[in-house]
């Protein structure tokens, strides 16, 4: 089975650096979010690059304030087929907010490292941990 984020809520336990945002745009509970233009899914795709600053640790919608993490969480059920120790990065195409094991590779796509996979369903996810990075 292949690695997939189903972006539904999953569990998110010993988060680290609990803040608040204002969002630009709707989120769910776990997903990558960065800054551009206002608080809004991470992408790694070229030409809208939107760098992982922080993780959602709610559901909100557009004009919402909502508490998220800026340092390590551990998230689960939220993944399928992870293989543990692989290293994920935030997802490109229509995928805003999603995670992936495969490193973006298109010219100038972001690909920072921004967690690691525990096991099939759960990872370990650090924003702000690596230097921004682009393919």
């Amino acid at each position: 089975m292949s690695f997939s984020d189903t972006q539904a809520t999953g569990v998110l336990t010993n988060g680290k650096g609990l803040g608040t945002i204002v969002l630009a745009g709707a989120v769910s509970k776990g997903d990558a979010l960065g800054y551009s233009g206002g608080w809004k899914r991470a992408l790694a795709t070229a030409g809208s690059v939107v760098q992982m600053r922080c993780i959602a640790a709610e559901d909100g919608v557009d004009g919402q304030s909502i508490s998220v993490y800026f340092d390590s969480v551990i998230i689960d059920n939220r993944f399928t087929g992870g293989t543990a120790g692989a290293a994920l990065y935030v997802a490109e195409g229509s995928d805003n907010g999603k995670y992936t094991e495969t490193a973006p590779s298109t010219s100038s796509d972001a690909t920072t490292k921004v967690g690691y996979v525990v096991s099939a369903t759960e990872a370990v996810l650090a924003p702000n941990h690596n230097v921004d990075s682009v393919a």
